[in-house]
């Protein structure tokens, strides 16, 4: 079937592509240089290098769209799209040597994300969707799980300031519930709902380009995205991904202070 977003995927392979081989450069460097923002989270070469060379290939291909990063900013356009771009999300993990992380690039198209791509080379793993043509982990299709009930699901969650939400009783309770829980954390723990391998993953403070492809993996594999107020948006400052079955569940306990 023929989507009409299909050559927007294909460029947003090409700009993983692209993008892999530069952070699997730096990947483990000894040289590598590491840098704290304002908001005392890490940075490097490879998180700008790696933007930057994403930046200049739209702007060849699709010169008539926006793009958002997190290390440069906004280039705005007169488009309704705009590319949403994580250069590294995990540079935590990046610069520790822990290949748990990924390259995140979204187009989202008047107002609605249409493509999304995640591809984590030091796993060797790339996932991706396209709105209405479901989504894919190495080419192959994938779909959320099936589990109904909070006791025999399998949790993800980040640490953050649930307190500070109003949400640490929340939490926890949820956590006493499910069957079984791990702290994967940032894209990892979304991929893995989006797989069915596990059925929630919680993430109490994230920003826009965090989750805009997860957003859409997520729901193209049968999935259920929002934020902690239920609202299906990536720019909410929080995430929650469900297999749809246990969303109501889990956003009731987590909010039952």
């Amino acid at each position: 079937m023929t989507h009409i977003h299909d050559n927007d995927l294909a460029l947003a392979h090409r700009l993983a592509d692209a993008a892999d081989a530069i952070t699997m450069r730096h990947f483990n460097s000894r040289s590598l240089v590491i840098e704290t923002k304002a908001d005392r989270t890490e940075v490097t070469i490879a998180d700008r290098d790696t933007e930057h060379a994403i930046r200049n290939m739209i702007a060849i291909e699709r010169p008539e769209h926006g793009v958002l990063g997190e290390e440069h900013g906004v280039v705005a356009s007169q488009s309704a799209s705009r590319w949403i771009v994580d250069p590294i999300d995990g540079t935590s993990n990046y610069v520790r040597g822990v290949p748990i992380w990924a390259t995140l690039i979204a187009l989202e198209s008047s107002g609605e994300l249409v493509v999304g791509m995640v591809s984590a080379p030091a796993l060797n793993r790339r996932w991706w969707a396209i709105r209405g043509g479901g989504s894919f982990a190495d080419g192959r299709p994938i779909q959320v799980s099936k589990v109904r009930e909070l006791h025999h699901a399998f949790l993800s969650y980040s640490e953050g300031p649930w307190a500070d939400r109003g949400m640490r009783r929340g939490i926890d309770d949820l956590r006493g519930q499910v069957g079984r829980e791990r702290a994967f954390g940032d894209f990892w723990q979304h991929m893995m709902v989006a797989e069915g391998a596990i059925d929630v993953a919680v993430e109490a403070i994230v920003s826009l380009w965090d989750l805009a492809a997860i957003q859409i993996v997520v729901e193209e594999a049968g999935g259920t995205f929002t934020d902690l107020g239920g609202v299906a948006q990536p720019g909410g400052g929080s995430a929650v991904s469900t297999n749809t079955l246990l969303h109501r569940d889990v956003l009731r306990t987590i909010r039952s202070e």
